[in-house]
Formats: structure tokens, sequence, C-alpha cells
């Protein structure tokens, strides 16, 4: 089982991502589950959304205590929340941001695991040139697909056309597809 956990805030659409991969694994042919934990739900509250891809029925539902893959979508819960409590030591990090690793204060927990498995990618920037609006799902989901292996950037993009359509649709796309690429020039010769 790979099991999954987004945090972000409320408003970034971290609920819709974590439906989005739960979407994208059962179009491969995973068995798939996504659900949220909510604080406090006003905008600008730190939530977490969770989910699980098996090649079998899924039967637990308690919240991902030890994450395969943890996907930060606001960076500046790095100073509030232990995102990274329970991570796998053979885990995968993604961080919505422009910066480094080392430039986050996370070079220890980089060290830590194996090489190619703690990114940073600017999903907001990417969001905010395509859509107009600070929603980085898309691109934290492409970002996760390409730095894991775990899905394809194809059923990423099929997801968000299910939900959405038209120009909302073509946008995540572009998003998906800018975030995936970046994760990929950035491995290089790492494989995931």
């Amino acid at each position: 089982m790979f099991q999954i956990r987004i945090h972000g805030r409320g408003g970034q659409g971290v609920v819709t991502a974590a439906e989005m991969l739960a979407l994208a694994g059962f179009m491969e042919g995973h068995h798939a589950q996504a659900f949220p934990s909510f604080g406090s739900e006003r905008t600008g509250a730190p939530v977490v959304a969770f989910a699980r891809l098996a090649s079998s029925e899924i039967r637990l539902r308690e919240p991902v205590l030890e994450p395969d893959v943890v996907l930060v979508q606001d960076k500046t819960l790095l100073e509030s929340v232990d995102v990274f409590k329970g991570l796998r030591e053979d885990g995968y990090v993604l961080i919505n941001s422009s910066e480094t690793p080392e430039a986050l204060g996370l070079e220890d927990l980089k060290k830590r695991l194996p090489e190619g498995h703690f990114l940073c990618v600017p999903a907001t920037a990417y969001a905010l040139e395509k859509i107009g609006r600070p929603l980085p799902g898309a691109a934290m989901l492409a970002g996760m697909a390409a730095m894991t292996g775990s899905m394809k950037l194809e059923s990423v993009i099929a997801a968000y056309n299910e939900k959405f359509s038209g120009r909302v649709a073509q946008a995540n796309a572009e998003v998906a597809k800018l975030a995936f690429d970046s994760v990929k020039s950035m491995l290089g010769g790492v494989h995931a």
C-alpha cells in the first residue's frame, strides 16, 4: 500500500488534491481512498488530507500515520506543524517552494532520505501563472508522480479533466505538465 499525506491551508485545494490523487490512482487500476482531516474549517487554517493507493481492497480508515509521501502545499506550515512525523525512512517529500530544501533549513532530513526523495517545486507560481489563483494541487500531484513513479502524468491530468472542464481543466493540465517536467529535470539521472 502506498500512503500519502497532504498538508496545506484551507482554501489551497488540499482536499481536492487528495480526491484527484485517488481518482488518478483509480484510473490506473489501483484501489484508492482519499479523505480529509479538519481542525478549524476556516480559510488559512492548517488542513491535512490523506490518500492511499493499493493493489487490493483498502480496509484502513484511520489517518495516515506513516506516510510513504508527504506533500507540503504551504511551506509556512514547516514552522508550526510536524509535517514529517512518521515519514518512512525511504519516504518522499515534495514541498511547494521555489527555495531549496537547504534554504528551508531541512538539509538534515534531505540527507537522511535516499537521493531524489526530497525536492521542492514552485507549485503556487505555476498555478498563478496558468490558473490565476494559488491552487497548487495539480502541480503537487504531478510532481509526486514524477518523483515516485507511482502514477502517470496523463492520469493526473485525466483526473482533473473528470472533475473540471473547459479552461479550468486546461489550466490544471498546464500546471501539472510544468511541475512534472520540472521535477523530472531536477532528478536528472536519479531514478525514483
